[in-house]
């Protein structure tokens, strides 16, 4: 390239730069970020609009990211299963299952969600600002799979493979079929209570997230009127789980609280 076409392509980025919206340098960013440009940005913004933004906008109304989210779901599931199979053909049913669990599950979603920053390409009501919708993992977990059906969308289940193996390289390549075990939380925390001397511990459903077809509960674990810690899962068990989970984890300062 020459000097004269160099200068050329700078003033014509600069000349887009310039008349660019604020949403428009948004979508921009995030692309240049997860290495992906889209033939029809719509589908990139459709996918980082949450319902409460969209709800709150004149008619005709935006199309908000849940629909997207519910294929994204799909998309990954499907890319994950095939390359897990490609990795580990030799593995039963049962454990492929279990590796594709780990691999997509809710909170291994959110750190691949906050890797990008993707909290801060939302589009959110003052409302979700207000009370940290861009931290919330549901709404990046949501969004984080709306970006992959908009990736796929646009470019087809080539691009998305791109997008997912570039993504998830480092967590895929860290994989011990041998390790991946279930581990019963709530017994193992039942355990530890009571041989000092504490009662079990109860679960209370305490915030219901989500679409109908991806709902998020939220868990509470108490011993007695005494919180311990809060998880969440796609369902009612495995949301007990990860509060049992999370109450391990933080047991030694859990019971030096309760004793004192």
């Amino acid at each position: 390239m020459t000097e004269d076409q160099r200068d050329t392509t700078e003033t014509e980025n600069n000349r887009r730069s310039a008349v660019m919206s604020p949403i428009e340098e948004r979508l921009a960013r995030l692309s240049a970020v997860i290495g992906y440009e889209f033939r029809d940005p719509a589908l990139l913004r459709r996918a980082l609009t949450h319902r409460s933004y969209a709800n709150e906008q004149p008619d005709p109304r935006p199309a908000h990211n849940e629909a997207l989210e519910f294929l994204g779901d799909a998309v990954l599931e499907f890319l994950i299963s095939a390359w897990l199979f490609e990795i580990f053909p030799g593995e039963t049913e049962g454990t492929l299952s279990k590796l594709r669990a780990h691999t997509v599950s809710s909170q291994s979603l959110q750190r691949q969600a906050a890797r990008i920053d993707l909290g801060s390409y939302m589009l959110l009501n003052r409302g979700e600002e207000k009370t940290g919708g861009r931290a919330k993992s549901t709404i990046q977990v949501d969004a984080y799979e709306a970006v992959i059906a908009a990736i796929y969308l646009d470019g087809g289940i080539g691009a998305a493979a791109e997008f997912v193996r570039r993504q998830f390289a480092e967590r895929i390549a860290a994989i011990d079929p041998q390790q991946i075990v279930v581990v019963d939380y709530k017994t193992a925390l039942q355990e530890r209570l009571q041989a000092h001397g504490l009662p079990a511990p109860q679960y209370f459903i305490v915030d219901t997230l989500g679409p109908d077809h991806r709902r998020i509960f939220e868990a509470e674990a108490r011993v007695g009127s005494r919180p311990l810690a809060i998880g969440a899962g796609t369902s009612v068990k495995s949301a007990h789980q990860s509060a049992a989970r999370a109450a391990l984890e933080r047991l030694d300062d859990i019971l030096g609280d309760i004793k004192s």
